[in-house]
């Protein structure tokens, strides 16, 4: 089943590339008590997502703080060293927490993943946005296939009102 709006994060681990090293984040720790704007894209330095989507959030995460995210993060179904290297090509540091899913976990428990198997890609995350209040997912907004819009940060900023 697919996480809905009202539904609350599933407790699942994530990784970060830290003092050298994959460091584990653990959701349940990640989205208590705070207001976070989490996008996910099929996978970084691909063309939609480098060119549109990242740098959508990049540009417009001073607007998105101001509305009271506390935090924005991209989401990848690649590993930490790459969602590193992806965030310092596109100058995301100090803007977009750039985090892996690379075993899928976040995909599986929320149901929010597509099979790119005929590209070479095997099962990735869908792209999508959503804003999350402790814990809880306050909007969703998920893609159609090979669409980009409702998953960018214009589109979550104008929810935010």
């Amino acid at each position: 089943m697919t996480i809905r709006t009202g539904d609350r994060i599933p407790e699942v681990t994530l990784t970060k590339l830290d003092g050298g090293g994959p460091t584990p984040v653990e959701t349940a720790r990640l989205f208590a008590g705070r207001t976070i704007a989490l996008f996910a894209v099929p996978g970084a330095f691909t063309p939609t997502c480098s060119e549109k989507h990242l740098p959508s959030f990049i540009g417009k995460a001073d607007e998105l703080r101001a509305k009271g995210v506390d935090e924005i993060i991209c989401l990848a179904t690649n590993d930490a060293f790459v969602m590193n290297a992806w965030g310092k090509a596109a100058g995301a540091d100090g803007k977009i927490s750039m985090l892996a899913d690379g075993n899928g976990e976040f995909g599986k428990a929320t149901g929010l993943t597509v099979d790119l198997s005929k590209l070479g890609l095997g099962t990735r995350l869908q792209r999508f946005s959503m804003l999350v209040k402790d814990g809880r997912v306050e909007q969703l907004n998920v893609e159609a296939p090979g669409e980009f819009w409702v998953s960018s940060a214009e589109h979550l900023l104008g929810q935010l009102g």
